[in-house]
């Protein structure tokens, strides 16, 4: 699904789910491979946010962002807080300016 995601032709695109620490969890792992660059502050704010949140637990995530083959990828963890907090406070209020970079 990843493959296919980098081989059609868009600007970006965003995976949630599977960016925890158990067995199956290994999205992060097939998208950390895919890089061509990273975007730290993109898993580093959503940590920063999400202790606020959830308190210490936040550590457990593995979001990530970056650039495959010129596309933006972004990767967040699946539940449905995480997903609007990663939404609402880092994707929306900059989608425009990752888009345009």
């Amino acid at each position: 699904m990843i493959r296919k995601a980098v081989t059609t032709r868009r600007r970006g695109f965003i995976l949630t789910g599977a960016t925890g620490v158990t067995s199956r969890d290994s999205t992060f792992e097939a998208v950390e491979a895919l890089l061509d660059k990273r975007l730290t502050g993109f898993g580093e704010l959503f940590r920063m946010l999400s202790y606020q949140e959830v308190g210490a637990a936040a550590m457990l995530s593995r979001a990530q962002g970056g650039v495959v083959r010129g596309q933006r990828a972004l990767l967040a963890p699946g539940s449905p807080n995480a997903c609007r907090l990663a939404l609402e406070k880092l994707i929306l209020p900059e989608l425009g300016h990752v888009l345009r970079e």
